[in-house]
């Protein structure tokens, strides 16, 4: 009888020290790709540390998938899964009301009119007109509208879509949120952007994907400008929330075809009124300055996990299938988020100065 117990006892002690191994694992590789990031010829580009983790995760996950031991996928899963949602809430600790406050509502216009065009405009051409699946097209306007790859990851949580389809979103936000960052001040010295400073800062913040690629853009021309874009984009941010309920109930009332009622549910995003409530107490300013920094410093690292997890699962030949459709929508969102957000900006500056 006692060994019978004994080997009980035993089982779960060997999957939890597999499922810790795996996170050692990934945390290990996140470390790694935190250095790799923080080198000047990357970070020059504005290419955040969750970028350079998807990117390795990817090419480790296919190219040497037999170098880990199987009891490690749980802590692997668990990486990519529980600790993103975490990870996803802590984010608000970036924001703060009083900073929304700060630039007003031409600030909350734009950014509102950029997240739900951009959204609308990102599910319809990705399923009517590119034939891409909901999912894929949802993920990859998440991407564009709202915060880059933070918002891809939001989304995967909620929607429980496959890893290969996050790594089509990330890639296109890559891609193109690079792209602008780096021609959106070569725009402005030519004198193509008829802006002022408010202007820039609206326009930057209001249409780059990545909060590092609008920090990237915007001190190429002034701190104002840096100012003002990073708020706006952090209104963004804050965006994310009642997209992802809003996006909640329209696909919990309308399920996948084919599929039961309960298949095309999105799960409850409990971990986006964790983000509210640390909007809350980061705007009543409760937590000591050196504290926020940690938890911010620990919520990038533990983002760079996540990815890095997604990248080790996601699969070559699953992102070939959908590959260049998923491009397209990027491309077509991008070309909105310069034309649609400069007549945005132009036309929230005139009706709200």
């Amino acid at each position: 009888m006692a060994t019978h117990s004994s080997h009980f006892s035993f089982a779960p002690t060997q999957a939890t020290r597999g499922r810790l191994n795996g996170i050692l694992f990934v945390a290990l590789f996140a470390l790694a790709v935190t250095q790799l990031a923080a080198l000047p010829a990357v970070a020059s580009l504005g290419i955040s540390p969750l970028i350079v983790g998807i990117v390795a995760g990817a090419l480790y996950g296919n190219g040497l998938r037999d170098g880990v031991p199987p009891s490690w996928a749980s802590g692997i899963d668990f990486s990519a899964r529980k600790l993103l949602r975490i990870a996803v809430a802590l984010f608000g600790l970036r924001v703060s009301l009083q900073e929304i406050a700060e630039v007003g509502w031409s600030g909350l216009t734009v950014a509102v009119l950029v997240v739900s065009s951009t959204l609308l405009i990102g599910v319809w051409c990705g399923t009517r007109l590119l034939k891409l699946d909901r999912d894929t097209a949802l993920l990859t306007a998440a991407g564009s509208a709202i915060c880059g790859a933070a918002a891809v990851l939001a989304f995967e949580s909620a929607l429980r879509s496959a890893p290969h389809k996050s790594a089509m979103a990330v890639g296109s936000v890559v891609l193109f949120g690079t792209a602008s960052m780096l021609l959106y001040p070569l725009a402005l010295n030519l004198g193509w952007l008829p802006l002022d400073t408010l202007g820039t800062g609206l326009f930057f913040g209001g249409t780059l994907h990545e909060v590092a690629q609008v920090v990237g853009a915007a001190s190429n021309v002034s701190p104002e400008v840096t100012h003002i874009a990073t708020i706006v984009k952090m209104t963004r941010v804050m965006l994310l929330v009642p997209v992802l309920l809003l996006v909640g109930l329209w696909i919990n009332r309308s399920p996948r075809p084919g599929q039961g009622a309960d298949a095309g549910r999105i799960a409850v995003p409990w971990f986006a009124f964790g983000f509210l409530a640390l909007v809350l107490v980061n705007s009543l300013q409760v937590l000591p300055s050196s504290v926020t920094q940690a938890v911010n410093q620990f919520d990038t690292f533990a983002l760079t996990m996540a990815m890095t997890a997604l990248g080790m699962e996601t699969r070559f030949s699953q992102v070939r299938q959908a590959g260049p459709r998923a491009l397209v929508a990027g491309a077509i969102l991008n070309l909105w988020l310069v034309g649609g957000g400069l007549a945005i900006t132009l036309g929230v500056q005139r009706l709200l100065g």
